[in-house]
């Protein structure tokens, strides 16, 4: 995706890529990955022993998804904004339990080969 002045071409990818989420499919969530692709997540840290928070390759970071919908089987994204830039895109959206959450994702030749969820506080 090149995006730095079509916004409407990110919230379609946003609008996918919850749609993607909220399927629980892992080959749709992750088809949109490069196999090389880095993805960091403080929520990563917790689940992959010796990560801290860092995920090399596609089958990692589906392994690593996969144990994350296992232990979240209500798991629902809801797009509440997007934001873009030079080959990023920046989706921001609340969880099932109403968590704000942005997750930051960097194209290359139409795929995503960098990625970093970021988290705010959890609902009381």
């Amino acid at each position: 995706m090149k995006c730095g002045v079509d916004l409407d071409e990110a919230q379609r990818f946003a609008e996918e890529w919850a749609a993607d989420w909220n399927s629980h499919d892992l080959d749709r969530i992750t088809g949109r990955y490069s196999d090389d692709v880095v993805f960091r997540s403080p929520l990563a840290a917790r689940i992959i022993e010796g990560s801290e928070g860092v995920v090399r390759g596609i089958e990692a970071l589906r392994a690593y998804w996969a144990e994350g919908l296992r232990r979240n089987p209500d798991l629902r994204f809801e797009v509440i904004g997007v934001c873009c830039g030079i080959d990023t895109v920046v989706i921001n959206y609340q969880n099932q339990t109403g968590q704000l959450s942005a997750e930051v994702l960097i194209f290359r030749d139409g795929l995503v080969v960098s990625g970093m969820g970021t988290h705010g506080p959890r609902p009381i």
